[in-house]
């Protein structure tokens, strides 16, 4: 009954001029009622959204707030399925595009809060601010004095956070899809005078992703679930390993202690994963140097971006590729 009271509260919400702040505080108890937020009840403030063209500040935080807590509301938490991020991009956008600046802001809090995503849903986020910069389009030119071609900071700030979000647990290095992104937007805005934070970040995000080489996917959630579950019990383990002891006056220490290796048996599965990633990095592999000799230079000359790029890769990293050769050659 209360999911139904709420869309009820929703539409008729919808039918008047604007939402106001006691609307706001009214959906609130409504939605928040039992502490999650139902499909329905999301898909109706997506409309409300929508369809309002008055809305206070109280309704955007609102609306960010539980539209966040619908997609990680599933265990295990900070998870975005592959079928969630899809329904996701499918109702803040259309042809690609996200339809307003408050959905936007949505979708990167929802990476921001992401232990695990898929791929896709941040190289979505990254391509609205390359949609803006390079032609115009999308929520970030709404009430903004942006110019198509010139990226400036607050565009790079954007990209940044977006980058960061993603990179959070267990996904380290930027991912290929991430840097193609960063090189449409440097090729774009070439001859600009842009900001000089873009330089920056151009060249050390590229070079992470070259250096570390993300083959990132994100994992089941069974999988997901398995490391929320053992990290849950290794942290009870700490505490109460000797409790249990003195509780059952060493009856079940066999038992205890086999429930400590096996602890300590998996937490050395993840070391040696960490390892392998840890050698890997600042290391240009085959493949990763073969795109970037196809990929600087497509539009027929260098810029000076991917100049910097190259010289960043030949100072730090302490192996470079044949495949590089002719490019170091030419910044020598």
């Amino acid at each position: 009954m209360g999911v139904e009271k709420g869309i009820a509260r929703v539409a008729q919400i919808a039918s008047g001029k604007g939402i106001s702040p006691l609307d706001v505080f009214e959906l609130r108890n409504v939605v928040f009622r039992d502490g999650l937020v139902a499909c329905e009840e999301a898909e109706a403030l997506f409309k409300l959204n929508h369809s309002c063209a008055q809305t206070c500040p109280e309704w955007r935080a609102f609306f960010i707030e539980a539209l966040t807590d619908y997609v990680h509301q599933e265990k295990p938490a900070g998870y975005v399925s592959a079928q969630k991020a899809d329904w996701l991009i499918d109702m803040i956008s259309h042809d690609g595009v996200v339809d307003t600046a408050t959905e936007l802001e949505l979708l990167i809090r929802i990476l921001e809060k992401a232990k695990f995503s898929t791929e896709r849903l941040a190289a979505f986020a990254l391509n609205q601010v390359k949609l803006a910069v390079v032609y115009g389009e999308g929520p970030l030119m709404d009430g903004s004095r942006l110019v198509p071609g010139v990226i400036d900071k607050p565009e790079v700030d954007l990209l940044r956070r977006i980058l960061y979000a993603f990179g959070g647990d267990g996904n380290i290095a930027i991912t290929r899809c991430e840097a193609e992104v960063l090189f449409d937007i440097n090729d774009a805005v070439a001859d600009a005078r842009n900001d000089a934070s873009w330089n920056d970040l151009f060249v050390k995000a590229v070079a992470n992703f070259l250096m570390c080489a993300s083959g990132y996917q994100a994992p089941t959630r069974e999988v997901a679930l398995r490391q929320e579950n053992f990290l849950d019990r290794a942290d009870a383990d700490i505490g109460g390993f000797l409790s249990r002891i003195a509780k059952t006056g060493g009856r079940e220490l066999l038992a205890a202690y086999r429930e400590s290796v096996d602890i300590d048996v998996e937490w050395e599965a993840r070391n040696q994963w960490y390892d392998a990633r840890q050698r890997q990095a600042e290391r240009c592999d085959s493949a990763e140097a073969r795109w970037l000799a196809e990929r600087i230079g497509r539009d027929g000359r260098i810029q000076e971006n991917e100049l910097a790029l190259v010289r960043f890769i030949k100072q730090t990293s302490p192996s470079v590729h044949p495949a590089l050769e002719s490019l170091l050659a030419k910044v020598a």
